[in-house]
């Protein structure tokens, strides 16, 4: 196993470093699981839906991308 040992200014160890592999063998050994990922919540999901789609609005305005017709817009919902 390699292990990079990070230290501050003065040379005093302040903690390590090792790969992911290596991380990913150490979990299993010892029954770590990893942590679940954060769930967006329905406001930020939306906040991002609706920022996604000003950023689509803001390309079609230029002409750097086809309007889409809105039966097919709706059927997205």
């Amino acid at each position: 196993m390699k292990i990079q040992v990070i230290e501050d200014s003065k040379g005093k160890p302040t903690g390590v470093f090792i790969t992911m592999p290596e991380w990913a063998k150490i979990q299993r050994k010892i029954n770590i699981s990893r942590p679940a990922k954060k769930q967006l919540s329905s406001k930020d999901k939306l906040i991002g839906e609706l920022k996604e789609a000003v950023k689509e609005l803001v390309l079609i305005e230029k002409g750097q991308k086809k309007a889409r017709p809105v039966e097919e817009l709706l059927n997205e919902l």
